[in-house]
């Protein structure tokens, strides 16, 4: 009997912080908080759009500013100390509101953007504050690339990469990540660092669900079989993986992607066209949401059932951007 009551008073315990928690969202939501304001996209109500006060960046900077970017690269579970550094400064909300909104399927994504000028090096500052809002909603992975937890790199007016993720001048198409590694990309975070003389590129956005011919594709025989999946030398990840497009379901039974055009190695003709047609009509879809990110503001989303790319720049001789990109698993 003392058992039953003990266990009763858990979980009586448990539904009052849940209920407490659900409370503070929906009040920050309608209302904010000192710390950090929510609301929905104008253009798109999955996408939410999350403001840091600018108390919240001082704060932020005050509480880790005994650590620098060479200090959270050699010591991953200092990375968790920053991010706990913020979420303290939210009041603890910012943790819980996050995961909320990047696991609950109708919306997954979110905006993140913060008010003031950060002291010191700016750069740096971002990398920090990109790096608390990874570890608050999972681990990011390796990233091959650039031989870092997250990868650094510019968009300028010429390119000779092997890929579309430098090419200014053309549309970066509809795609998710992590197609062609053995590890598990739930999440992808990417940040404007800085840009010069840009008109143009666009953040574009579509969910798994928006998608009109979904069901065309996702019921296709070829739906759910394996493909297999390369990349390119710059990715600097050797070997095959197998996977299919609709690798999964969720628990309601919806399906997850894992799609890009340029790495898909299709074997045969069957593979080659439900590919093709596929990509065209990720590319024709009029649900693709296009966003313009400000300088210092991440996107970031699930990667699974949002696909993302990037429309064309607008030439010019001095076109420069600086991205910031993490990607991982939720913890």
């Amino acid at each position: 009997m003392l058992t039953l009551m003990n266990n009763v008073d858990i979980i009586g315990r448990v539904i009052i912080r849940h209920l407490e928690i659900f409370m503070s969202l929906a009040l920050l939501k309608d209302e904010g908080s000192a710390s950090f304001t929510v609301k929905s996209h104008d253009s798109n109500n999955r996408l939410q759009v999350i403001t840091l006060h600018e108390d919240s960046l001082r704060a932020f900077q005050d509480a880790t500013q005994a650590w620098d970017v060479q200090a959270i690269e050699y010591k991953p579970f200092l990375r968790f100390a920053v991010a706990a550094a913020l979420d303290q400064v939210c009041a603890g909300l910012l943790g819980p509101c996050l995961n909320d909104i990047i696991k609950n399927r109708e919306q997954g994504a979110f905006l993140l953007d913060y008010q003031g000028i950060p002291s010191g090096d700016k750069a740096d500052f971002n990398v920090m504050l990109s790096t608390a809002i990874s570890h608050l909603i999972g681990v990011p992975n390796f990233d091959s690339m650039h031989g870092k937890f997250y990868a650094r790199f510019t968009v300028r007016n010429v390119d000779n990469s092997d890929s579309y993720l430098r090419q200014a001048h053309r549309r970066m198409e509809l795609h998710n990540d992590g197609t062609y590694v053995d590890e598990r990309t739930d999440f992808v975070l990417m940040m404007k660092m800085k840009e010069k003389n840009m008109e143009g590129g666009n953040s574009l956005m579509l969910h798994v669900d928006d998608w009109q011919d979904r069901d065309t594709f996702y019921d296709h025989p070829l739906g759910k079989k394996d493909i297999q999946w390369g990349s390119p030398p710059s990715k600097q990840v050797a070997g095959k993986v197998f996977h299919p497009v609709f690798f999964e379901e969720d628990e309601n039974g919806k399906p997850n992607m894992l799609f890009i055009d340029q790495f898909a190695e299709p074997q045969n003709m069957q593979q080659g066209l439900y590919l093709h047609k596929m990509g065209e009509s990720l590319e024709q879809e009029q649900n693709c949401l296009s966003v313009a990110v400000p300088e210092g503001a991440m996107l970031v989303m699930h990667n699974h059932r949002w696909l993302h790319g990037r429309d064309k720049f607008i030439a010019h001789d001095g076109l420069e951007r600086e991205l910031l990109r993490q990607r991982g698993h939720f913890s």
